[in-house]
């Protein structure tokens, strides 16, 4: 089954504005959402890559835990985990692929290695199977689907 990604202009700009601050190393974060299986991206979490590398991101062990925390305190799940890549398409690498552990998750990448233009991919990643999915940028969640069942988010 193809999934779509779903995700408000505000989330991305915020996305890409972080990897081009980061830039020449690899930004990181999660944007969490509700657990209702709505799949929405809501918070925008900006992580610190505590590798400080150009060619590989990790999140800060602690700063981890502490956002695992205020998600389950929250009720919510990281919906889009991110990260740039700074000379490279926007694509998985290996250890991106095998250090993924969220098979619900949108796998988001941004690539800034053009100064002018950026990338911006997702994917899904379950047991080492990378597969890309659409991603649609919309202004607000209210009405975002369609069908004869639109009614405006909570």
């Amino acid at each position: 089954m193809l999934t779509v990604l779903r995700i408000r202009r505000d989330l991305v700009d915020a996305i890409v504005a972080h990897a081009r601050r980061d830039h020449p190393d690899e930004a990181c974060g999660v944007i969490a959402g509700p657990d209702d299986g709505s799949n929405r991206p809501e918070r925008f979490v900006p992580m610190v890559n505590a590798a400080r590398s150009p060619t590989f991101y990790e999140f800060d062990s602690g700063d981890l835990l502490r956002l695992y925390r205020e998600m389950a305190a929250n009720d919510e799940v990281p919906v889009v985990i991110y990260h740039s890549h700074t000379a490279t398409e926007a694509y998985p690498s290996r250890t991106d692929i095998t250090l993924a552990q969220e098979p619900l998750a949108h796998y988001v990448l941004v690539s800034t290695r053009d100064h002018d233009e950026h990338e911006f991919r997702s994917y899904r990643i379950t047991d080492g199977v990378v597969t890309e999915e659409p991603v649609e940028v919309v202004e607000s969640y209210m009405f975002a689907n369609t069908g004869s069942d639109d009614v405006p988010d909570a």
